[in-house]
Parts: C-alpha cells; structure tokens; sequence
C-alpha cells in the first residue's frame, strides 16, 4: 500500500512540475508532456495502464477518454485546470490515432 501512495505523490508531483501546455502544441506533444511519463512514450503502460490496441479504453467513446483526462480517475489525476478542452481533445486524438482508431 505505501509502494502505491508513493506512486500516486510521485505522478502528482511530476504533473505539477511539466508546467504550462503551449497551446499549439500538438496531440503527440501533449501526450508526450503530460501523459508518456505514466502511460510510456509508445502507450505500453507503466504507472498507469497501457492505452494501446489492448487498451481497454480502445472500446470506449471519446467521450469517456476526454472525461477520464479532464476529471482524473483513481490514481490518475484530474489535467482539467492544466490542459484546455482543445488540448484533450488533440490528445484523445493522437492516441486513437495510435490506436489505429
């Protein structure tokens, strides 16, 4: 359970420390910004699940991806005051692009 806590403060820790999205960024950018550190560069999973073809996320609807991002889900945490609507969307996007969605 420590190993787990501990986890959990160091994701919030390295979210916190990213600093400010720019807003051209691209989907990939921002993945690679905010999300690779725990969901890994090539979306194998880590810290947090893997949002490959085997992803579970793969059969659910964008709605529920942008959700998840914005309002944090278990040990995730929330991006919704880091990341615009516009960005999470670009996100959602290049991981189901990934994805081959």
């Amino acid at each position: 359970m420590r190993i787990r806590a501990l986890s959990i403060v160091l994701m919030l820790l390295a979210a916190a420390c990213t600093g400010p999205a720019d807003p051209s960024s691209s989907g990939g950018e921002l993945y690679g910004q905010f999300c690779a550190r725990c969901h890994g560069v090539d979306l194998g999973g880590g810290v947090g699940i893997g949002l490959g073809t085997d992803s579970p996320l793969v059969e659910r609807p964008d709605s529920y991806v942008v959700d998840v991002i914005a309002n944090g889900r278990g040990s995730m945490p929330a991006f919704d005051n880091t990341l615009s609507d516009d960005q999470i969307s670009r996100v959602v996007d290049f991981i189901r692009a990934e994805q081959g969605s």
